[in-house]
């Protein structure tokens, strides 16, 4: 009878994301095509490390197919980066991590069991510096560090499966529509917590807090940014009313952890904490992302410029960015040369000047400034990212597609390569490599049927091809195991 209702409980939260969330991009499946893992064994009390990470990247595949994520390989790398550093330093033992930046507004991250790391843009917009941004990533890897969550199936039983599966929904709810839809979502999983479940959670987070501030301590950041950014969270709290912060809804923060944060960080050595600039040019990129507009994003930093900026060089780089995405190169280059003659080796100002060269259609200087820095860069994701780009853009498919199979064999999880690669493969008229590739990319987003369509359609293309028939072969037994694993969580 329990299963029942857990499996009945479940159902309807799937069919409820459903129907909140039609696919409206080329880049997601159809709707009836997904549905939501179950949550585990409900005898077994608590949830193996093998079945949290199963758990973790069964959501990751759902989360995918509804959530557009942002395709930014310059970010995506700086806050992996950073997360793996602050793993580095902390009491993770299973540091298998999947990181997933959302173009989102709400001050926003979370940490599902099985080490997926979300962060929304508007993270960016609250975090004065990294060491604050890097006290929200460390509270979050001690929640995983420590398995709060198995030990909330522990103490709270039957009804954490309901209680956990609602979160899950409201994250995803909270990631596309953000605001009330997701709040409620995951306001009226809560609910359903008594006094008891409460009581953990208060627990849960003061264990995270001390863990965060050891963890920023020993990776050597600034530990006193845990209570700066909790007074940020309070101010935004403060400002927009009743309706708290999303990051605040499953993360409750009073006064009182705020001074027991403050009590704990002076208690610490003094050190010197060296500014990161990296940092705020990072952050110039979430704030035009969350802009989605050139004109918005050139009048943000000129106004910045000319009154109080967190960073002069963030915003001038904002600019420099902004004004290129609005079509005046000249301009651009202007500005972007003032950060060069002050720092000319810098990684981020050389990889925007490529950038710029790439859409002013100057491919000669960008293939050549590419080609200058992958002497020093040789593994750089994001460098062989824009190699793909100016190569596709200066119609040269085959080498495109090329760069991108490199890529995709680096990075086998990342649904954005594969996507690239499809498309890519299509132009170049590899027309198996197309149905390969969006077969991965179908896999990595949950979409198992249409992976199997895929793969089977490529199949019947190479079938004078024994190697990789064979290769095709095991990747459909592949998938026929992953889907029953799946059913088994």
């Amino acid at each position: 009878m329990l299963f029942s209702y857990q499996k009945f409980c479940l159902s309807l939260i799937s069919i409820i994301c459903l129907a909140l969330f039609p696919i409206t991009t080329s880049k997601k499946a159809s709707a009836n095509e997904i549905k939501l893992p179950m949550l585990g064994d409900t005898t077994s009390g608590i949830v193996s490390l093998r079945q949290e990470h199963e758990l973790g990247r069964a959501w990751l595949k759902m989360f995918r197919s509804r959530v557009d994520t942002l395709d930014d390989p310059l970010m995506q790398n700086y806050v992996e980066n950073l997360i793996y550093h602050l793993a580095s330093h902390s009491e993770m033992l299973d540091r298998r991590l999947e990181l997933i930046v959302i173009n989102n507004p709400t001050m926003n991250a979370f940490a599902v069991p099985g080490g997926v790391v979300g962060v929304h843009t508007g993270l960016f917009l609250y975090a004065e510096n990294e060491a604050q941004l890097a006290s929200v990533l460390a509270h979050e890897l001690a929640h995983l560090s420590q398995r709060h969550f198995a030990r909330n199936l522990a103490n709270q039983k039957a009804s954490s499966y309901t209680t956990m599966a609602g979160m899950l929904v409201g994250l995803i709810l909270a990631a596309t529509v953000g605001g009330d839809a997701g709040m409620a979502a995951m306001t009226m999983s809560q609910a359903s917590a008594i006094d008891s479940g409460l009581r953990f959670s208060r627990q849960y987070e003061q264990e995270a807090d001390r863990l965060g501030i050891d963890t920023l301590y020993r990776a050597g950041m600034d530990p006193n940014a845990v209570p700066a950014m909790f007074e940020r969270m309070l101010a935004a709290t403060r400002y927009i009313g009743r309706r708290p912060p999303e990051f605040l809804l499953t993360h409750p923060l009073s006064e009182k952890r705020v001074a027991d944060a403050r009590g704990r960080t002076s208690q610490l050595p003094p050190r010197y904490y060296p500014d990161n600039l990296d940092y705020y040019l990072i952050r110039a990129r979430a704030l035009i992302a969350i802009d989605s507009n050139a004109q918005r994003s050139i009048n943000r930093f000129n106004n910045e410029l000319q009154g109080h900026s967190l960073s002069t060089e963030g915003a001038t780089y904002g600019l420099a960015l902004a004004q290129s995405a609005a079509g005046r190169h000249v301009k651009a280059r202007e500005t972007l040369q003032s950060l060069l003659d002050k720092e000319p080796q810098r990684f981020i100002y050389q990889f925007a000047s490529i950038e710029l060269e790439r859409a002013s259609e100057n491919y000669d200087q960008a293939f050549e400034a590419i080609e200058k820095l992958s002497r020093d860069h040789p593994n750089s994701y994001p460098l062989q990212t824009e190699l793909a780009k100016t190569l596709l853009q200066n119609r040269q498919y085959a080498q495109s597609e090329q760069v991108l199979e490199k890529l995709a064999k680096a990075r086998p999880s990342d649904p954005n390569i594969w996507f690239e690669l499809a498309e890519t493969s299509g132009l170049a008229g590899d027309i198996p490599g197309v149905h390969i590739a969006r077969a991965e990319y179908y896999i990595l987003t949950g979409i198992f049927s249409k992976a199997r369509e895929q793969l089977r359609y490529a199949k019947r293309l190479v079938r004078q091809d024994f190697k990789l028939t064979a290769m095709i072969d095991q990747r459909l037994v592949d998938l026929e195991t992953l889907e029953a694993s799946m059913k088994k969580l």
